[in-house]
């Protein structure tokens, strides 16, 4: 299939870690995975999970002010716990904790009564299910090898990797056919190669249920996106990609974790991704109960803020100028006519365009209004002078990032060139 148009236009997600890990704020399933806590501690959070204010609706509200058009929910992670009550093995909220209720339902209705697209984050690996130590990568990248992740040499057991696959092809199965996502966001591919994962089975099964889900990176050969993450890639991959990036440090509820982005931060990380043609993931971390902090909500809350204001530099854009011609990220609208230049320090007296061979009709700063002069120096032969744009007055600056739109006279044509020899 091809990728669904949707997903580049699309900008900003939320990404929403949330398990029985928030109960005691310890890292999601890799805090026993490494012995920070024991497996007995770990699996005692399932106790406190309650779940008792989650209010999907709320969520969804929120993620539309911060200008987000999809989110993602960890239905499941590596520890095996499922946010929904699946008939394949019993270690989930529903039955396993005092939130007792499925957790996914809500969260896909909710979504879609604000138009926002449906994504669902589920992980191959299980390091609690009893058939997945099984096999193991031919070239594990760990040294030794975790047990709770593969079987010693000479210890597999075909028939038991096989279980696993029926189930986790099941439990996939289901959240295709019950909510139906728009997005599958896959995770711990790198446990097994792509032949032992059966992919080629499981993205069938997935598209054959819904031809339109978009399937990230890490289903391998079969995935649409390329998906980096925490660390904001310096050259743009090849074709759709997301960031994927923590507000803080932590990707679930950690309570000691105060190490907030600020706003003006999450700003520069966005309007960088966006230029360079990917989208944002944003991730956030609620509570056991539902909710999230005050500094996570105030930082969606200021990031969406400062896109409503400059929405036209956002949605509808492609990635801008290639490094060099500008300093700062940009964008470009649809029909490659207007260039959004994204400046992160209050300009002083220009700013300055280079190798631009279009004449510029029209200076404007986004959010205002104000119209600012502008002009060309310099240039030889075929190559172009700098076009310089006048700074915007001090009230028409943003306090996050000031946007200015330049109109050109015909589609975006650059200078690429070495210059005279």
């Amino acid at each position: 299939m091809p990728m669904q148009p949707w997903f580049r236009d699309a900008k900003l997600g939320i990404f929403v870690h949330w398990g029985v890990y928030a109960v005691d704020g310890v890292p999601e399933s890799w805090s026993f995975y490494t012995g920070q806590v024991s497996h007995e501690r770990y699996m005692k959070q399932l106790d406190g999970f309650t779940a008792s204010r989650y209010d999907p609706r709320a969520w969804a509200d929120l993620f539309a002010r911060a200008g987000a058009r999809y989110a993602v929910l960890t239905a499941r992670h590596h520890d095996g716990v499922a946010l929904w009550d699946s008939a394949h093995g019993d270690l989930n909220v529903v039955r396993r904790t005092p939130a007792g209720r499925d957790l996914i339902a809500g969260y896909a209705d909710a979504l879609r009564e604000r138009g926002l697209r449906v994504g669902l984050y589920y992980s191959h690996s299980d390091w609690n299910h009893p058939d997945y130590a099984s096999t193991r990568h031919p070239a594990p990248d760990e040294d030794p090898p975790n047990p709770l992740a593969h079987a010693r040499p000479g210890e597999e057991d075909p028939a038991a990797w096989a279980r696993f696959l029926a189930y986790r092809d099941g439990q996939v199965g289901e959240l295709v056919d019950r909510f139906r996502p728009d997005l599958l966001w896959f995770d711990g591919e790198w446990e097994r190669t792509e032949e032992q994962w059966g992919m080629d089975a499981l993205a069938a099964r997935i598209l054959a249920g819904h031809p339109e889900t978009v399937l990230n990176a890490r289903m391998l050969s079969h995935g649409d996106y390329a998906t980096p993450e925490q660390g904001a890639p310096l050259q743009a991959p090849d074709g759709p990609w997301e960031l994927c990036l923590t507000v803080n440090d932590s990707w679930g509820f950690q309570h000691r974790d105060h190490n907030h982005k600020s706003v003006l931060q999450l700003v520069r990380y966005f309007t960088e991704t966006i230029g360079a043609g990917g989208n944002l993931l944003l991730d956030v971390g609620p509570r056991e109960d539902g909710t999230l902090t005050a500094e996570q909500e105030e930082r969606l809350a200021g990031l969406g803020a400062w896109i409503g204001r400059h929405a036209e530099a956002v949605y509808g854009t492609v990635a801008g100028l290639p490094p060099g011609h500008h300093y700062g990220p940009s964008t470009l609208s649809a029909d490659r006519r207007t260039l959004y230049l994204f400046c992160f320090d209050a300009p002083r007296e220009t700013v300055s365009v280079r190798g631009l061979r279009n004449r510029v009709r029209r200076v404007s700063v986004l959010g205002t209004g104000a119209e600012l002069g502008h002009r060309v120096t310099g240039g030889l032969h075929e190559v172009p002078g700098v076009t310089w744009l006048d700074a915007p007055a001090a009230g028409d600056v943003d306090e996050y990032a000031t946007v200015l739109a330049v109109e050109l006279d015909g589609e975006l044509d650059l200078y690429r060139g070495t210059g005279r020899s």
